[in-house]
């Protein structure tokens, strides 16, 4: 018994076609949107850009218990979260056996609000309660 198949078709579309009059040319030659002239009736411009840093990126001022660690100059946020992680390595902080968690030495109680242990995923919060 033969063996049937299915009928291949080719799945391109036609080309499209572009009308070429010289109503919607410009002067010189290109289209009236390459000209710069307008947009619905408007004058198109370029955005201006933003000014200031967004908010990562943007230096915040540690406060005096938080600035024991990380120093007095203002710093972005994620250069802040870098340095206490430095100084927890640096230290051996890491809990051994759960290393999620970061145990506090006398630098850091304050910083923690009197925690002994506070989580990684917490300390995002922790940090943000001592910056301006």
């Amino acid at each position: 018994m033969p063996v049937r198949t299915a009928k291949r078709t080719s799945r391109t579309t036609p080309a499209r076609t572009t009308r070429a009059t010289t109503k919607g040319k410009a002067a010189n030659g290109g289209t009236r949107r390459d000209a710069g002239a307008s947009k619905n009736g408007r004058t198109v411009t370029k955005g201006k850009a933003k000014s200031g840093s967004p908010g990562l990126t943007r230096p915040v001022q540690p406060d005096a218990k938080l600035a024991v660690v990380v120093g007095v100059r203002p710093l972005p946020r994620t250069q802040v979260v870098k340095k206490m992680w430095d100084y927890v390595k640096a230290k051996g902080l890491q809990d051994s056996k759960n290393r999620r968690m970061i145990n506090a030495d006398d630098k850091l109680l304050p910083i923690f609000g009197g925690r002994r242990k506070i989580s990684m995923f917490d300390m995002a919060k922790v940090i943000n309660n001592h910056v301006q």
